[in-house]
Parts: structure tokens; C-alpha cells; sequence
């Protein structure tokens, strides 16, 4: 039986934290962005392991121009939504720039919104070292922790853009310092994100708990994309790790466009499609 037709016939139990940082060297863990609760729908119909409810929700959904504007109170109203669709999926859900990063403290009292308003099942921050009291004290609460480390987006100001990280010896060694301080934490997971595909092999390696790739090349333990980019919806310039899975975005404009031509020509709605 495949994993699809165990996720439709819904035999399969549900993916816990645990389960995934037991994947680790086993089998690879497939990660997808959702938002709301179709996407939800379809993407663990699909038989995807984890559910990300990514701030990146603040760029290609709500547009604005980085992932920096997103408030904790919109990703409690998208996890909500994507937690409706009940996936067999892990949802885990982003702390939003500036709501970890002010204390380890508040940065629980958030993580706790996520969960218990929200539904999330775990939550993701971004940081290396400098994150690792916040997520001690999560972990110690109950609340099961996604690590991020390399191209951090809430960091695109400090950086000068989103530049790949992680290139130089004294650079890799601080990541690779990053993730194993993350890993002592009590992380169960950690993505990796822009950086060379050399670098996250080693990292992979260093740690005991799964890695999951972003533009990190093919050695991690999983991969994820944001559905947006990996359906063919995000209009703009594409990075190069990208792989377009199909083209929504032009087969939906397609359809609208005949669905207009319809109504103009006075084909819809048809005599079948009205109440008498």
C-alpha cells in the first residue's frame, strides 16, 4: 500500500515530533508550506510528513515584501485554518520575527499562543546559539521545536539580502557550532537553509536529530518548498533551488479566463445549471 492510499483510506496514524526525529537515517521526510485549510487539504492528502505554516505566509499570501510585518496573531488565524483540514501531517507553526527574539520569556508565552490558540502541533524559530535558552525553555514546557539556521529570513536586514550562508571554514564551523547547540537544546528537527550543499552534509552528519533542507542541497535528511513556488503561484524572481511541480497559477488563469468569456457570451449559466 502506498503512503497516498494510506493517507486517503486514513489507516495512517498521525506524525508526532518524536516520529519524525525517528526518521533520522531511515527514510527521508517531505516538508510542505500551507496556509489555510484547502492547501492543508491537498497537501497531506499527498503524504507529506510535516505541515509547515511558514511566515513566508506574510510574502506569498498576504503580500508583503519580506516575512518581517507578520504578526503572531496572523499565524495563530493560519494555523487555525490549516488545523481544520485534522491532517495526519505534523503541523508546525513559525514564531514571527520579534516574538522570540526579545527574551526567552516571552518567546514561550508565544510558542504557547501557537499551540494552544492556534492548534500547532510544534513551532519553528529561527538562530543558532543565540536561540538556544528559548528553546530550552519550550521544550522544558512541553512544546516540541523546529531548529533554522544558515539564510534566516528575519535576518534578511542584517545580512544585505538573502544571501547564501555558511561559505568560509569560520563561517561553516559557526553553523555547524549553531546546530549542535540547537540539537543540546532539545531541537527535534532543524532546517537548513542557503547554504552549500558541503556544509549542510557536514552539519547533517554532526547532528543526531533529522535535517531538512532549503536550498541546502540533496544530502539532508528531508527537503521542503514552499507550495506556492512548488505549484507554479509565486510570481517574481524564483531562487535556483526551485523545482516547479506543476503551474497553477497559469491553468487557473486559463480557467477564469474562459469562465469570463462565458459570462460574456451568455454561456453560463446554462438551462442545467438553473433552478426552475
Amino acid at each position: 500500500m502506498t503512503r497516498v492510499t494510506q493517507v486517503k483510506s486514513g489507516k495512517s496514524e498521525r506524525w508526532t515530533a518524536p516520529k519524525i526525529r525517528a526518521l533520522k537515517g531511515k527514510e527521508r521526510i517531505a516538508v510542505i508550506t500551507a496556509y489555510d485549510y484547502p492547501t492543508a487539504v491537498v497537501a497531506d492528502r499527498a503524504g507529506v510528513e510535516v505541515i509547515l505554516v511558514g511566515d513566508s505566509l506574510g510574502m506569498v499570501v498576504l503580500g508583503y515584501d519580506s516575512t518581517l510585518p507578520v504578526t503572531v496573531d496572523e499565524m495563530i488565524h493560519h494555523t487555525k485554518a490549516v488545523k481544520r483540514a485534522q491532517p495526519r501531517a505534523l503541523v508546525v507553526t513559525d514564531l514571527p520575527f520579534m516574538s522570540y527574539q526579545t527574551g526567552p520569556v516571552e518567546a514561550l508565552a508565544n510558542a504557547g499562543r501557537l499551540v494552544k490558540e492556534g492548534g500547532a502541533d510544534a513551532v519553528k524559530l529561527e538562530g543558532g546559539e543565540r536561540a538556544a535558552e528559548a528553546v530550552r525553555i519550550m521544550v522544558e514546557a512541553g512544546i516540541p521545536v523546529m531548529g533554522h539556521i544558515g539564510l534566516t529570513p528575519q535576518s534578511v536586514l542584517q545580512f544585505g539580502g538573502y544571501r547564501v550562508q555558511g561559505r568560509g571554514e569560520e563561517a561553516a564551523e559557526r553553523l555547524l557550532a549553531d546546530a549542535q547547540a540547537l540539537e543540546h537544546a532539545g531541537i527535534f528537527s532543524l532546517v537548513l537553509e542557503g547554504m552549500p550543499a558541503d556544509l549542510s552534509a557536514r552539519v547533517t552528519r554532526g547532528i543526531g536529530v533529522p535535517t531538512i533542507g532549503i536550498g541546502a542541497g540533496a544530502c539532508c535528511d528531508g527537503q521542503v518548498l514552499v507550495w506556492h513556488d512548488a505549484l507554479g503561484f509565486s510570481f517574481g524572481h524564483q531562487p535556483k533551488f526551485v523545482r516547479k511541480y506543476a503551474d497553477l497559477a497559469e491553468n487557473t488563469a486559463a480557467g477564469l479566463a474562459r469562465f469570463v468569456d462565458d459570462v460574456k457570451q451568455g454561456r453560463f449559466p446554462t438551462a442545467e445549471e438553473s433552478y426552475e
